[in-house]
């Protein structure tokens, strides 16, 4: 059965710059955005250039990897007006946000509070949908409902029939949070009652994981959020181009992904929150790999960003390159090269 993998929107994680390292490891048939919060106006063009710089190439990361922009609100009226706008920028698709758990989207009604109203879900896509130019996909994204799952094949179902292209599920209610397990048995009963695609999320860290996703939920395409923060060369493992299980040797590419990624926050970010946003990457590396311990707890106190690239190269003067055999299976550069994965060209694999 063939596959699509997509990067999921992660708010306050996976910004342009963590999107473009992602993306550029390889492995990925697109991403999305950070959600762009309507309200009651019209965004201008500027807010997307900032907020999702990849409209201004033709709605591609660096690497080339498509890009849609995924929009949050709750008013129709105002979700179309804006969509019209973000359609001329976004040429892949732009999704809407049924699924953000965050109390400060939900409390104004947006986000996975929408679960519990069908109806307005069905008014909104549909509102989207004709403000839309007909060849521009426009997606949802759902969590199973608010508090319970009781509604959440009327959510979907009310999705579909206004006019959205396909579902991501994140097989977890709102207030399930993070909290695993995810239900991707729910996801089955989703794609078995809707007539387009559904796409399953939530939950994967492992090739083991979205092969068991696969399963239960009966759903070709995936998208990983967290799993691929955690491992950043978990869509390459999927797709067999790299061990399934992560090891030491891949600890020098991944501080190699890190330098470079702290290099790219210093243009696109405020000093002051430079150094918070290596370590919450570096927060979820130690999930995969022990190292990432123990340069977090080297850079814990440490606040300016040279001082910590500069114990990021050190380590990896210390660690070296990876070896021979290792190169060879994941396709990184040879070791007279940078030690990251600029360049590494994998897209024409996976299209």
């Amino acid at each position: 059965m063939s596959h699509q993998l997509f990067l999921a929107p992660m708010e306050g994680l996976a910004d342009y710059v963590l999107r473009d390292v992602l993306t550029s490891t390889g492995g990925f048939d697109g991403c999305v955005s950070e959600f762009v919060r309507v309200t009651g106006s019209v965004l201008p063009e500027r807010v997307y250039e900032r907020d999702t710089p990849e409209v201004l190439h033709g709605g591609h990361t660096p690497f080339g990897t498509p890009m849609v922009i995924q929009l949050l609100g709750s008013d129709p009226e105002w979700m179309a007006l804006n969509a019209a706008q973000a359609a001329r920028l976004s040429p892949h698709g732009l999704d809407l946000n049924f699924g953000c758990p965050a109390k400060v989207v939900n409390r104004h009604g947006g986000g996975a509070m929408l679960l519990a109203h069908p109806e307005q879900l069905n008014r909104i896509v549909a509102a989207v949908r004709a403000a839309v130019p007909a060849g521009i996909p426009v997606t949802a994204k759902m969590r199973l409902g608010v508090s319970d799952t009781s509604l959440a094949i009327d959510c979907a179902a009310a999705l579909a029939e206004g006019g959205a292209a396909s579902l991501v599920v994140h097989a977890r209610t709102r207030d399930h949070g993070y909290r695993p397990p995810a239900h991707w048995e729910w996801i089955a009963r989703i794609d078995d009652a809707v007539d387009v695609p559904v796409i399953a999320n939530g939950e994967v860290w492992t090739v083991a994981d979205w092969e068991r996703c696969r399963a239960v939920s009966g759903c070709a395409d995936v998208m990983i959020g967290r799993g691929a923060v955690s491992d950043p060369f978990l869509a390459l493992r999927i797709r067999g181009l790299m061990d399934r299980t992560p090891s030491t040797d891949e600890w020098p590419a991944v501080l190699g992904q890190l330098a470079g990624y702290l290099r790219k926050l210093t243009a696109r970010v405020a000093a002051r929150h430079e150094h918070g946003r290596v370590k919450m990457w570096l927060s979820y590396l130690k999930r995969t790999w022990p190292q990432a311990a123990e340069l977090h707890a080297a850079i814990r106190r440490l606040h300016d960003s040279r001082d910590i690239l500069e114990v990021i190269e050190s380590a990896r003067a210390v660690d070296g390159s990876m070896p021979a055999h290792q190169h060879a299976a994941s396709g990184l550069p040879e070791p007279a090269l940078p030690r990251h994965l600029t360049g590494y060209a994998v897209l024409g694999a996976v299209q």
